[in-house]
C-alpha cells in the first residue's frame, strides 16, 4: 500500500485530474492542441480515458488486489476505452464537434470547459476511488451481483445505441433523418440511459466497502445524472433536434401527439377505464409517445399520464421548449 496525502486518495486523484488537464502530461497536451490548433476531436477521448487513469492509479497505489477492486477497475477500463475510442473514431469521421463552435475563438470558455471536465471525471470516479482505497470490504455480497448486473446492462445498452446510431448516420438514404431504429425505438436517448445505469451499478457494487460519511460518494452518479438530464446531455440534443427537425410532421409525431384521442385507448391491451380517464382529464391534452431516457415500448409510454412521465420518467418541459407550436392536428 502506498499512502499519498490521504488514505482515500481523494487528494491525489484530484491533483492528477487537474494536473492532467492543465499543468503537465496527458490532458494538458489535448488542451493545448484544442486551444492552439482549433482541433477539438480529441476532447471526449481525453475525458473518457481519464477515468481509466484514475481507476488504474488508485488500484496500483493500494496494492491489495481484492477481487472487488480488480473487478470495478476492469469495468471502468473497459467502459472508458470503449467509449473513448468510439467517440474518437466518430468525431474523426464527422470532422468537427459543434459544441466547440463558440469556444474555439474564446480561450476563457475553453478553459472553463476543461475545468468542468476535470470536475466531472474526479466526481463520477468517487465510488471506484473509494473501493480501491479500501481493503476490499466484506466477502461476496448481493450488492456485488446487483451492481455488476446493472453495469453489464448499461454497458450493452450504451454500446448498442452508439453503434446503431453510427450505422444509421452512415447510410446515405438516412441523411437529414433522426435515428429511430433498434433501441432508439424505445428511447430518445438510450445511450445516456445506459451510461447512467452502469455508473449507478458501480456505486451499488461499492456499497459493501462503504461506511459512515463514505456513502456520500453517491454524489458521483448523482452528479452524472443531473449533468445528463439538465446540463450538457439531453437538453442540448433535444434543442438541436427540435431546431433541425421541428417543422417536420413525422418528427413532431415521433416526439409527441397533439391531443388525447380516445381511439388511442381502444387497444386490446388497455382496459376501458383508460378511455374514461382520458375523457375526465381534458387539461392533460399532450401525450408524449417516445420516452426521453428509460427504454419503454411506445405502446406503453404513450398511454401514461403526463404527470407520471414528468415525475417518474424524466419528461421535463425544457426538452420541448424549442419545438414549434402545433399548427395542425395529428
Amino acid at each position: 500500500m502506498v499512502k499519498v496525502i490521504d488514505s482515500h486518495y481523494l487528494a491525489i486523484t484530484a491533483i492528477v485530474t487537474v494536473s492532467l488537464s492543465f499543468l503537465v502530461g496527458y490532458q494538458f497536451i489535448f488542451f493545448v492542441i484544442t486551444a492552439l490548433f482549433k482541433f477539438d476531436q480529441v476532447t471526449d477521448f481525453a475525458g473518457s480515458t481519464n477515468f481509466v487513469i484514475l481507476a488504474v492509479l488508485t488500484l496500483l497505489l493500494k496494492g491489495t488486489w481484492h477481487y472487488r477492486q480488480i473487478v470495478l477497475t476492469v469495468l471502468v477500463v473497459v467502459w472508458g476505452l470503449r467509449l473513448g475510442l468510439f467517440l474518437l473514431m466518430r468525431i474523426l469521421q464527422w470532422g468537427e464537434d459543434r459544441r466547440f463552435d463558440d469556444m474555439r475563438e474564446n480561450i476563457g470558455k475553453l478553459v472553463v470547459f476543461w475545468i468542468f471536465q476535470a470536475v466531472w471525471v474526479w466526481t463520477v470516479s468517487l465510488p471506484v476511488t473509494f473501493v480501491n482505497a479500501s481493503n476490499g470490504g466484506r466477502l461476496f455480497q448481493p450488492a456485488d451481483v446487483i451492481g455488476w448486473t446493472m453495469w453489464v446492462a448499461g454497458f450493452l445498452i450504451e454500446a448498442t445505441a452508439d453503434q446503431q446510431k453510427l450505422s444509421f448516420k452512415k447510410c446515405p438514404e438516412n441523411k437529414g433523418k433522426w435515428c429511430d431504429v433498434g433501441v432508439w425505438k424505445y428511447s430518445r436517448h438510450p445511450n445516456y440511459f445506459g451510461e447512467m445505469l452502469l455508473w449507478w451499478g458501480l456505486y451499488v457494487a461499492s456499497l459493501p466497502v462503504l461506511k459512515g460519511l463514505e456513502y456520500l460518494v453517491i454524489i458521483g452518479p448523482v452528479f452524472l445524472t443531473l449533468l445528463l438530464l439538465f446540463v450538457s446531455g439531453i437538453p442540448l440534443l433535444e434543442e438541436s433536434a427540435d431546431k433541425k427537425y421541428g417543422n417536420l410532421g413525422a418528427y413532431r409525431h415521433y416526439k409527441k401527439t397533439t391531443r388525447y384521442d380516445t381511439k388511442l385507448f381502444e387497444h386490446r391491451y388497455w382496459p376501458s377505464r383508460c378511455v374514461i380517464r382520458a375523457k375526465c382529464f381534458p387539461l392533460v391534452n399532450w401525450i408524449l409517445v417516445y420516452s426521453p431516457l428509460i427504454l419503454l415500448p411506445r405502446g406503453v409510454y404513450g398511454y401514461l399520464p403526463i404527470w407520471c412521465k414528468s415525475v417518474f420518467l424524466f419528461e421535463f418541459p425544457l426538452y420541448s421548449r424549442n419545438l414549434p407550436q402545433e399548427t395542425t392536428a395529428w
